[in-house]
């Protein structure tokens, strides 16, 4: 009897087990640890229209995919406050200003730019040139609905930010989750020339674009999409829908879209979005080195070189704690080839602080390999004014709507005056 007794008792207690009620702290607990980070919004690939009922037939209409991501890019009007120029002081240049049509009190400078919804409580991310400086930044999302937006965070280095604003009823974007190819089918949707949002076509004509000098942190998709002032912080999405990158840059030499634009990938998106929207700021690795751009000479029919040497070391700075030296050619870091010095730059970016990197070195013609602890990269500032030879334009409308000006209307000599008591 006594046996039956006590299978009966582990029964219940096995029983009691299975259904008792978690304690406060336990739920708390379990909130915490299923906690993640940001995490780009996903969505199903919609069908696009095909003509005829093969499979294989070519595409008729992208109307399918615009008509989702649409609603998912809002334009973006910011105000910048000028204030009047101390020289403005002087009744003569006063007088001469109010000759030739130019404000001399204080006016508002207004931009273009557009931006992509990426969450359901109002995040959006733009460029970084879009907001910049900006005193007040409305967002008018693609039902007609207005709002004012807040900074959340900016990252010059990579030219995106993060705003936010207090709206319902918001419906992000859907990142793809595959990796874009040479070829793929895109359509860039923004705001070009304040005219309305606007749809055009083309494809990725390359991946992986550094060294343009447009951003510290570079890795581009290149498309033939048409590309315009005002379409800066604007979603470049997939046949289907999905957001592949943000539109950021044209190269240009009348102003306008020549079929060479280039976008943010999601990758560094996700990053950035991540380090802002948890921390502030974005967490990159760095290594304390000075490097020459590349080691390959075009010109030669057969070069066999790689990698990229090291032209000086920071004192103290991780790659010095872990013995490299000026002279090292670094060629390959965790196993995959450097090319050049953005190649590694960007590799290098793309890890967090304090994790360890392999590097192959070549040293006095030897082979080695070398674990470097990763430091934190500090903020830099971008280039605000690129060299007219690169002719590279971000695309935001800054074409002072107010009617003012530009410098090029006043006398040199009259600048220059301006200039030396400004």
């Amino acid at each position: 009897m006594l046996p039956w007794i006590l299978l009966l008792l582990v029964l219940l207690a096995g029983l009691w087990m299975m259904t008792k009620p978690q304690l406060p702290w336990q739920k708390n607990q379990a909130v915490v640890a299923s906690q993640p980070g940001w995490q780009p919004p996903k969505s199903e690939p919609v069908d696009t229209k095909k003509l005829g009922d093969n499979p294989n037939a070519a595409v008729a209409s992208y109307h399918n995919a615009v008509a989702v991501a649409a609603q998912s890019v809002v334009n973006i009007y910011t105000t910048q406050k000028i204030e009047e120029h101390p020289y403005m002081n002087d009744p003569m240049m006063r007088r001469y200003f109010e000759y030739h049509g130019i404000p001399n009190g204080e006016s508002d400078n207004t931009n273009l730019g557009s931006g992509v919804i990426i969450s359901q409580d109002g995040y959006i991310v733009t460029n970084s040139h879009v907001i910049s400086k900006a005193d007040n930044i409305i967002v008018m999302l693609n039902d007609g609905r207005k709002a004012t937006a807040k900074v959340i965070g900016n990252d010059v280095e990579s030219d995106l930010a993060v705003i936010k604003v207090d709206l319902t009823g918001l419906k992000p974007l859907g990142f793809r989750e595959q990796s874009t190819q040479v070829g793929d089918v895109v359509l860039a949707i923004g705001n070009p020339f304040g005219v309305g949002q606007t749809v055009t076509q083309g494809i990725i004509s390359a991946t992986g674009r550094t060294g343009l000098g447009i951003n510290t942190v570079e890795d581009f998709i290149q498309t033939d999409a048409a590309i315009n002032p005002g379409n800066s912080g604007g979603a470049l999405v997939d046949a289907y829908g999905q957001l592949v990158g943000i539109n950021t840059a044209i190269f240009s030499r009348s102003g306008g879209s020549m079929g060479i634009g280039f976008a943010i990938p999601t990758e560094i998106v996700k990053l950035v979005m991540n380090g802002i929207i948890k921390d502030g700021k974005v967490h990159r690795g760095w290594l304390g080195i000075e490097l020459q751009s590349s080691m390959k000479d075009p010109t030669k029919l057969s070069d066999d070189t790689q990698g990229v040497e090291v032209m000086n070391v920071m004192r103290d700075g991780p790659a010095a704690k872990a013995g490299l030296q000026k002279g090292d050619i670094i060629t390959a870091m965790d196993n995959k080839p450097v090319d050049d010095a953005n190649t590694l730059i960007q590799m290098v970016a793309r890890k967090a602080p304090n994790s360890v990197v392999n590097l192959q070195v070549m040293r006095n013609k030897a082979p080695s390999s070398v674990n470097v602890t990763l430091g934190e990269r500090q903020p830099q500032e971008t280039l605000t004014e690129l060299p007219t030879s690169q002719n590279f334009d971000q695309n935001n409308d800054d074409a002072n709507q107010n009617g003012a000006s530009n410098e090029d209307d006043i006398p040199a000599e009259l600048m220059e005056l301006l200039k030396k008591h400004h």
